[in-house]
């Protein structure tokens, strides 16, 4: 019996109708919300600003297995910008977290000892605002920044170094020994506690902007466009994952959440497509599958997320407003309009923010 449709024809036809499903449903009206509203609604969410001294900071992220005080910040300090913890001397955490630049290194890629690049083509998350996360890492197998700051460290294609040789190379500093010993119990240095005193002043590197601002009651201090778009973060999900006072980084999720047969579809007219290839809205550079191989990945922070492009763990996005409409189609499975797109990265230019100076 002769086929009376092609395959090829066949598929052409379902995926027109799906596509076409979007014009015909009708489509319920973004909620409105006065600026009290959209407040209350934001913070209701757990969307908090960022607090403003010390005693405030203290009570958001002190460590009870590493308790804050100022000289062991001061410590933590000197130690973020010291090239001594990379194996040429050449490199220091501050090298790859800039923090008049987002926190990262704007590089699609880090790039470490001796010009090697990340194995996976992983980029630099931002440091800033990293300690209110609840897991450090793009597949979170870090608990806190005490544990991360080991990481870098320790990893031959960034700094390169063994904590042995850490240890032997810090304790021929007799004034830093004198330093740490007055801090911690034990006699000479430790690479325990060179993380720790690291934690510690990545603990106080918090940000505040015009959102901040917002949240505590100054109707003016973000634009009409940013409100419809925070209008939308909210009512459209986003805030699903992108929570908390950081605006991110406190579970680990599928990414992408949605697959589109219309995703596959090119694939048989141009076969050689490389990004079908990729189970990611992009090439799959590197290889980097998440968690266990799940596609699982720590939620990014997105407050300073206008500083900190490329975007995605490979840093294959190069435009936010690319980001955004990928984020909505792929895990909240509406793809937002240009229109809606532009609000939603007005509002994540109110998440810009300077450094407290706790």
């Amino acid at each position: 019996m002769k086929k009376l449709f092609h395959p090829v024809t066949i598929t052409f036809l379902v995926v027109t109708l799906i596509i076409s499903l979007q014009f015909v449903l009708p489509k319920r009206a973004i909620a409105k919300f006065s600026d009290e509203e959209l407040r209350k609604a934001a913070l209701s969410r757990d969307m908090s600003p960022v607090p403003t001294n010390y005693e405030a900071l203290l009570k958001v992220v002190d460590n009870p297995d590493n308790p804050m005080s100022r000289k062991k910040i001061a410590l933590g300090e000197a130690l973020f910008f010291d090239t001594r913890l990379s194996r040429d001397k050449t490199i220091s955490c501050a090298s790859c977290h800039k923090l008049e630049e987002g926190g990262d290194d704007n590089l699609p890629t880090a790039i470490g000892f001796h010009g090697r690049a990340n194995p996976f083509h992983l980029n630099s998350p931002t440091v800033l605002n990293a300690a209110l996360a609840k897991a450090q890492f793009w597949d979170g197998r870090a608990k806190d920044v005490e544990e991360q700051a080991g990481g870098p460290v320790q990893a031959p294609f960034e700094m390169n170094m063994t904590p042995q040789e850490v240890e032997e190379r810090l304790n021929s500093d007799i004034k830093l020994v004198n330093k740490f010993q007055e801090l911690f119990p034990d006699e000479k240095i430790t690479f325990e506690n060179v993380r720790k005193a690291i934690g510690a002043y990545e603990r106080t590197l918090l940000t505040r902007g015009a959102y901040d601002r917002f949240l505590e009651g100054d109707n003016n201090a973000i634009s009409a466009a940013a409100k419809r778009g925070m209008t939308l973060f909210i009512v459209k999900g986003c805030k699903g994952c992108h929570t908390g006072m950081s605006v991110g980084g406190q579970s680990i999720q599928k990414f992408p959440l949605r697959n589109y047969f219309s995703d596959f579809v090119g694939m048989i007219f141009e076969p050689d497509l490389r990004i079908k290839e990729s189970p990611f809205p992009f090439i799959n550079k590197g290889g980097f599958l998440g968690r266990n191989d799940k596609l699982k990945f720590r939620v990014p922070i997105l407050r300073n997320i206008t500083k900190t492009a490329p975007y995605f763990h490979n840093g294959s996005i190069e435009k936010l407003e690319e980001a955004v409409r990928i984020m909505s189609k792929y895990q909240i499975g509406q793809e937002f309009n240009k229109e809606q797109i532009d609000d939603v990265v007005a509002f994540l230019k109110t998440l810009e923010g300077e450094l407290v100076e706790y």
